[in-house]
């Protein structure tokens, strides 16, 4: 350890500090990568159609005009620029024409992501709660959820989940890269920089953990109970009509949270950096690329009002 600080000292010194990175991306034929490329794209262009038609839907239909809808508004939103800041370059990556980012630019990508992915984490454990009170709470949900709380909850979704990841930017950027440089990945992520760093790295890997801890873990947590109550309460429904128009209000939900947390773990509540580089790289395609795609096709699908809407549309 002594001796890595003495060379990354040396390094430093005589300026051979690694400036910028080379993203490797996926390998193969120049054909497999052209078409990945051009996958990559129709998924974004859906996915950015996909989520604006529903911000659109819901600001022109006053009968969408509820928290719930406030809340997929924002969702939405936030899902068009989750893969704005990922797709455009990673197409240049596959079709090797923009590989090269640099650290700067690389740390404020880690930070962007990683700040809209712990919003999602908040904002879908919001959108938990207000189902509670809708089904829980039927009669008084108008009062309890009102316009003032439900913009608060939004504006400590996004606070929140930029704050959140503040620090653990912060401790990235001071660590020292001299080489290598190639990142295996489409994508700047934490693992990738870690891995790639030739100083210390403990305290930017236990910030991480903390901050999975906090952020995951405690928004699936709220999540989670928020749905113990959800489906006590719709168990007790004596109808069984009742019981699957309640189970209905909530379904589109549960489908997204599912699909959202079980990626999140797997990349990001670990106790270390070291783990298989190139399986993150496929989760993150998945965690990146396809739920955005699906989160607004899921909400349209499986919600009748928005169909509805659609169809006078």
């Amino acid at each position: 350890s002594l001796q890595m600080d003495l060379n990354t000292q040396e390094d430093t010194a005589n300026g051979t500090s690694v400036e910028e990175f080379i993203l490797l991306g996926f390998t193969g034929t120049w054909h497999a990568r052209v078409c990945l490329a051009v996958v990559f794209a129709l998924t974004y262009s859906l996915t950015v159609i996909g989520n604006a038609s529903i911000i659109a839907l819901v600001w022109m239909n006053s009968n969408l005009h509820t928290p719930m809808y406030f809340f997929l508004c924002n969702l939405s939103f936030l899902e068009i620029w989750y893969t704005t800041g990922v797709v455009p370059k990673a197409i240049g990556v596959m079709l090797r024409t923009s590989q090269t980012i640099s650290v700067r630019v690389c740390i404020l990508q880690l930070f962007f992501l990683l700040s809209l992915g712990s919003t999602e984490c908040f904002l879908l454990s919001v959108m938990a709660y207000d189902r509670y009170l809708a089904i829980c709470y039927p009669l008084r949900y108008k009062s309890l959820m009102n316009s003032v709380v439900s913009t608060c909850l939004v504006l400590s979704c996004w606070l929140g989940g930029f704050l959140a990841i503040s620090l653990l930017a912060f401790l990235t950027s001071r660590l020292t890269f001299c080489g290598p440089d190639v990142i295996n990945h489409f994508l700047c992520d934490i693992d990738s920089c870690l891995a790639l760093s030739c100083s210390d790295t403990w305290l930017v890997e236990l910030a991480t953990f903390l901050v999975s801890i906090i952020v995951v873990v405690a928004s699936c947590v709220a999540t989670l109970i928020s749905y113990i109550y959800i489906i006590s309460s719709i168990l007790r429904i004596q109808s069984v009509h009742g019981r699957k128009k309640a189970f209905s209000t909530c379904s589109a939900h549960l489908s997204v949270i599912m699909i959202w947390y079980g990626s999140i773990m797997f990349l990001y509540v670990k106790p270390s950096a070291q783990n298989s580089l190139d399986r993150n790289k496929f989760v993150n395609v998945f965690n990146t690329v396809v739920t955005p795609l699906l989160n607004p096709f899921i909400y349209t699908l499986r919600n009748k009002e928005v169909k509805q809407a659609l169809w006078w549309a």
